[in-house]
């Protein structure tokens, strides 16, 4: 068949939950560290490791910076991750027989999230930042 084939450095469970907490903020928003871990649930070491990948593959960056006296590290989607989650998607969906997929906004499904509500609209969002 003419199927898409699954990006393996999307594929990874932690590393899809990544990509798919970031494609819910805007194009030019960020999340921070901390409050991608405590979405995620996932260690600090284990998060690191699956964004080092995705770094390394282009579809996120990593913004180191000093904020008062405290390091902080702001993550976001590259144009080029948004287009490969894109093109994830739809190979997923046709995998499954579904054609394209629901709009990233939201859509009815058994997964218990709210129709028309991204995964993270239950935190504050700042434009460019989220923290």
């Amino acid at each position: 068949t003419d199927a898409l084939p699954l990006d393996p450095v999307i594929h990874a469970e932690a590393r899809l939950r990544v990509m798919t907490t970031l494609a819910a903020l805007g194009p030019k928003d960020q999340m921070s560290f901390p409050r991608l871990q405590e979405l995620l649930g996932m260690t600090a070491g284990n998060l690191s490791t699956h964004n080092r990948k995705l770094e390394e593959a282009g579809y996120i960056t990593v913004t180191k910076t000093i904020e008062g006296r405290s390091p902080a590290t702001y993550l976001a989607l590259t144009d080029t991750g948004r287009a490969a989650f894109g093109t994830y998607r739809k190979a997923l969906a046709a995998l499954l027989g579904g054609g394209e997929p629901p709009a990233a906004a939201g859509g009815e499904g058994g997964d218990g999230e709210v129709a028309g509500q991204s995964p993270v609209a239950a935190f504050q969002v700042r434009p460019s930042v989220l923290t």
